[in-house]
């Protein structure tokens, strides 16, 4: 069977990416750089809010102001405090001290709270031309990178690269034995956005297999409205209440995600059905 898995967003800097391994600066004979880390370790257990916090990597720049994780990890309040450009200024600095750690990271975040797509799409393909491994995950766990960067195709009007590249990045996940938490359903509201919807209903059908949401009934009775099928367009649009109803919905704690729906989408439909 195969494995789905849905992440919790978690900021918190020990549980996202992990504090570095100190002594491994140590080792290579980068004593600086081990002595910004060892300062940067006292963090934990101080709210990412604090004075505090932030002095301590304040001082850990100061020691070596070429450490990226430092500037990485005072970033996150700022970004969860809706300080933006504070934000921007230490995120850049990361980026720039260390590309292959911290690019997907941006990239992620400029998709999921500024919606600069296309800014999103230049880091992660960046990404991917600086690696020869998997450019992984988006920092909620949710999406693969790729997927990410499909989405952003999709939000630009790129809507036949975004099916390939998630087709592409579903064959691999399916070989992996992984799938996204809504992979199938954002392919199968593409194949509708484009027309075909025979496609969307086989990406859609795939989707209630793995995690049937409100969105993924919702759009499954568009696609079958579009094919004059009033039979399974009523039938999936009262299933997409229930289930809405019953919270199985796409849901972000920080943002709405993409092709997100709610109540009021599916009973305006649904007047459209008992009112013929």
């Amino acid at each position: 069977m195969k494995n789905f898995y849905i992440l919790v967003i978690i900021f918190s800097f020990t549980e996202v990416f992990g504090q570095p391994n100190c002594e491994a600066f140590k080792y290579y004979g980068d004593t600086l750089k081990y002595k910004a880390c060892k300062k940067a370790e006292q963090i934990r257990g101080h709210y990412q809010f604090s004075k505090e916090y932030q002095k301590i990597l304040d001082e850990s720049i100061s020691i070596d102001p070429t450490f990226d994780y430092a500037y990485w990890a005072k970033s996150i309040a700022y970004l969860k405090s809706g300080d933006f450009v504070t934000w921007k200024i230490l995120i850049d600095n990361a980026v720039k001290l260390n590309p292959k750690s911290h690019l997907g990271y941006r990239g992620w975040c400029r998709y999921q709270f500024f919606r600069d797509y296309k800014g999103a799409i230049q880091d992660i393909e960046e990404l991917d031309s600086l690696v020869d491994y998997d450019i992984g995950h988006s920092q909620n766990g949710t999406y693969h990178l790729n997927i990410a960067k499909g989405l952003c195709y999709k939000a630009i009007d790129e809507k036949e690269k975004a099916i390939k590249i998630i087709e592409n990045q579903i064959k691999r996940n399916n070989e992996e034995d992984f799938i996204g938490a809504y992979d199938y359903l954002h392919l199968g509201v593409l194949y509708l956005e484009t027309g075909n919807f025979e496609k969307a209903l086989e990406a859609l059908v795939k989707q209630s297999e793995i995690n049937d949401l409100a969105e993924n009934q919702y759009y499954s009775a568009l696609a079958y409205k579009a094919l004059k099928n009033q039979v399974e367009y009523k039938a999936c649009l009262e299933k997409a209440k229930e289930l809405y109803v019953n919270g199985s919905k796409m849901f972000d704690p920080y943002s709405d995600p993409m092709d997100k729906i709610y109540l009021e989408n599916i009973e305006n439909e649904l007047i459209k059905v008992y009112s013929n």
